[in-house]
């Protein structure tokens, strides 16, 4: 037995909400992440995703953010928002109990501009380190728990410079930035595992295509949507890849879906 998790970066659920009953009407996943909803909980089409039997649990805002777990399972032990600052009002976190994994879809701070006018660190940017290391103390946290552990998400991190075609273009970007990539290292270094890179070693292989230059096209592309796993869920990884297909659809998200396959029982 398997389960299929998938997280995907829909850019207005509302919006896109033709292309992802499409999507989820040929695939088979358990349970999707989904990120940048940019609507508030009673204006998520729950209905629309229940039809096809998915429980659902929302973390919205209006206009911006926002992050849900669909889920053929049941979903539990919830938690929506990344501890350590409880004035911090952006829906960019839930995480929660889901048929024996623990699972978090989250949906990280972009950053930019990196610098103000002065050459000081932006307070975007300040705000995108101050949420990783929250998020880095929680993770710790889940560790402890010896459960199997999946993290996916929109990151906005660019990890090497084999996810991006275009390197020059990302070296100003809070996406790439020292910092930035530190960070993602540092995850991995408590222990977890890049799903794709531990299957997929291919450079050039890509979860973003911005709308402008044609970078679809042209393939000009970035990966940024990840999936991270603790060492107990990794021993139950089959598959991780990254499905193209709903990008090249009319009025797309920019970011496409990444997939997760773990054995189960």
């Amino acid at each position: 037995m398997s389960m299929t998790i998938a997280t995907w970066n829909v850019n207005s659920v509302r919006a896109r909400l033709p292309n992802i009953l499409e999507w989820l009407g040929k695939n088979s996943a358990d349970i999707v992440l989904m990120q940048e909803i940019k609507t508030l909980p009673e204006n998520f089409p729950t209905t629309e995703f229940e039809d096809l039997g998915y429980n659902v649990q929302i973390k919205g805002q209006k206009s911006y953010h926002g992050v849900a777990i669909l889920s053929r399972h049941r979903i539990e032990d919830v938690v929506d928002i990344v501890p350590g600052d409880e004035m911090d009002d952006q829906a960019r976190y839930l995480e929660a109990w889901i048929n024996g994994l623990r699972i978090v879809c989250l949906y990280a701070p972009n950053g930019n501009p990196v610098r103000d006018e002065n050459g000081q660190l932006h307070e975007k940017f300040r705000y995108k380190l101050d949420w990783q290391q929250r998020l880095k103390n929680r993770i710790e946290e889940l560790l402890l728990l010896e459960e199997p552990l999946v993290i996916g998400g929109d990151f906005n991190i660019i990890p090497e410079e084999i996810d991006c075609r275009n390197v020059k273009s990302w070296l100003d970007d809070a996406l790439f930035q020292p910092e930035s990539r530190a960070f993602y290292r540092s995850l991995q270094n408590l222990g977890l595992i890049d799903a794709f890179r531990a299957r997929t070693p291919d450079p050039h292989q890509y979860t973003f295509w911005d709308y402008q230059g044609g970078a679809w096209q042209r393939d000009h592309g970035i990966r940024i949507d990840h999936f991270l796993l603790s060492a107990q869920a990794c021993d139950r990884l089959e598959r991780c890849w990254i499905d193209k297909a709903p990008r090249d659809m009319a009025k797309a998200s920019d970011h496409t879906p990444v997939l997760v396959t773990l054995t189960t029982g």
